[in-house]
């Protein structure tokens, strides 16, 4: 039987997945395998698979958001996915890092909301070791590598303001909106997780927020191979 959301067939799809936000980044990367197919289709969730090297993969889109994220996580460990990596865009959090840099995700800071009702409050969002090695071998040097913040909110209002600053001094590298979430999850259910950011601005700067460059562009292409290359690399 078909997962809810996903709409993938448990024990029928391979055991390494690639997960973005943006259903058409996810159908890009699936242009860029062999073989592709679409496996399901549903909301901002699209699954697809292919092969890297030789080797079976799965790519699936999670939309925006830890919450939304999880559903699926969680589906892609039902269905017996062992290892996911998140390629994603996020915000710099230190001067030294810029626009088109590339981020690995050593842990996350728990800032989402969403993973308060799954562990308590100090249990922590680390990606694995091995996924943190094979992303920095596939990257080659070209790679940042650190604490990224994960938060639920994307445009700070009034009231309570902006706490990216207190982040910024505690040596967050960057934020994003879904690495706990998956280092988390990872952690519940035994699966070998990590993530590669591609930097797309600066939040601690004011003015007007544009991913859409040539820069970022570049970057969300070179994490997309180096992502491809760290999910399959043990077993080329």
């Amino acid at each position: 039987m078909a997962t809810p959301i996903l709409r993938i067939t448990p024990g029928s799809v391979p055991t390494r997945a690639l997960v973005v936000g943006d259903p058409a980044r996810a159908a890009a990367v699936a242009e860029r395998l062999d073989g592709s197919e679409e496996l399901g289709r549903f909301r901002e969730y699209h699954t697809f698979t292919g092969r890297h090297h030789g080797v079976d993969v799965l790519v699936s889109s999670h939309g925006v958001g830890a919450s939304g994220a999880a559903l699926c996580f969680e589906e892609l460990s039902q269905a017996g996915v062992g290892r996911i990596i998140r390629a994603g865009t996020c915000g710099s959090l230190r001067e030294d890092v810029v626009d088109g840099d590339l981020v690995v995700a050593t842990a996350a800071i728990r800032a989402e909301g969403f993973t308060d009702g799954l562990v308590p409050a100090a249990f922590p969002a680390v990606a694995s070791v091995d996924v943190v090695t094979a992303l920095r071998s596939a990257a080659g040097g070209r790679t940042r590598e650190g604490i990224v913040l994960t938060d639920a909110v994307f445009y700070s209002g009034e009231v309570l303001g902006s706490r990216l600053e207190l982040w910024h001094r505690a040596g967050a590298v960057a934020v994003e909106m879904e690495c706990a979430a998956l280092f988390v999850i990872g952690a519940l259910n035994g699966l070998e997780v990590g993530a590669i950011l591609a930097v797309d601005g600066n939040p601690l700067h004011p003015g007007a927020y544009d991913p859409h460059r040539d820069v970022v562009h570049g970057a969300v292409d070179t994490m997309i191979g180096i992502a491809l290359d760290a999910l399959v690399g043990d077993v080329r």
